[in-house]
């Protein structure tokens, strides 16, 4: 590190992966990162005129095919290059061709993903966040791109089973039934039949009502459980297996809730050193516009429990 600092070696590296993951934090903070990215389609347009100037002709294509091959080329200048030699060398005096002509000469171009890296990361968070969107029509188009790239179709599977959970939640329970159902179809059927499940699982997911409560809710618990550490819940709810816990007075006082009006109590569940706290705000959406009306009623029926007892 010191050499590089005061410029006695000046370090140059090329690398078609992420430096953010490749290199550690402490170089990759004293190299500057330029970064090179894919040609656009007028690019490439012009990389194959001055291929056609070089080689002292055009491309045998019609409009139709030229922006075919175009699209095949990826962005990569180098597989344009590629393709416009396979049309030259296939090409008979005078021939044209046309788009689907194009097609049955030149091999399709594998589509840049790596399963490991970047391409990987990139496709499967579009993926997850245009669900979250509640777009269905591109959440397909990412999840046939990651089909079409050779993803492992169980990592999607697994993906979407966290989709149902974090992002629909109890907005919509079937939606975390339909994405295990979706991967149990994949492990039964397989390649290409249970791809379909899957597809179909991110158009449900996508098309669900969205909340996060449920999730929000959980990571509140835990920092909760977390700050405040053993505390002990009220006796009253405690079970008392021995005399000793009984004349400590466990269970002592508990009221069985199918036993009281409307099968609700209203006791405290609470540490006492904590009190009664509010972790799940479920939204008005879905299902959960039940639960929060449900809430509301128990939440109205234990204030008149509190009065009535004078507590």
């Amino acid at each position: 590190m010191p050499v590089m600092e005061d410029g006695s070696v000046i370090l140059i590296g090329a690398t078609t992966e992420n430096p953010s993951f490749e290199l550690n934090a402490a170089l990759l903070s004293r190299a500057s990162v330029l970064t090179f990215r894919a040609l656009d389609d007028e690019a490439i347009a012009k990389m194959l005129a001055r291929a056609e100037l070089l080689e002292g002709r055009p491309l045998p294509l019609d409009e139709s095919a030229r922006a075919a091959l175009i699209r095949m080329a990826d962005g990569d200048g180098r597989a344009a290059l590629t393709l416009a030699e396979e049309v030259w060398r296939a090409a008979a005096p005078d021939e044209i061709f046309d788009a689907a002509a194009l097609a049955e000469i030149v091999q399709r171009r594998a589509p840049i993903y790596d399963k490991a890296q970047e391409g990987h990361y990139n496709l499967i968070s579009a993926l997850h966040k245009t669900v979250r969107g509640s777009d269905p029509d591109a959440a397909l188009y990412y999840l046939a791109r990651m089909f079409d790239a050779g993803e492992d179709p169980l990592f999607i599977a697994r993906r979407v089973v966290r989709m149902a959970v974090e992002d629909i939640g109890l907005a919509d329970p079937q939606a975390l039934v339909v994405a295990n159902a979706a991967k149990e179809a994949y492990d039964f059927l397989g390649s290409p039949e249970g791809e379909l499940a899957i597809a179909q699982a991110v158009i449900y997911v996508a098309t669900a009502p969205k909340s996060n409560a449920a999730y929000v809710a959980y990571k509140s618990a835990m920092r909760l459980a977390k700050e405040h550490g053993s505390l002990m819940p009220p006796k009253v709810i405690l079970n008392a297996p021995t005399k000793l816990m009984k004349r400590e007075g466990y269970g002592s006082g508990y009221a069985y809730d199918h036993d009281e009006p409307d099968a609700f109590s209203g006791q405290n569940y609470w540490p006492e050193a904590l009190g009664r706290q509010k972790l799940y705000a479920p939204a008005a959406r879905g299902f959960e516009r039940d639960l929060r009306e449900r809430l509301a009623y128990w939440a109205k029926l234990r204030k008149a429990r509190e009065e009535g007892s004078g507590s």
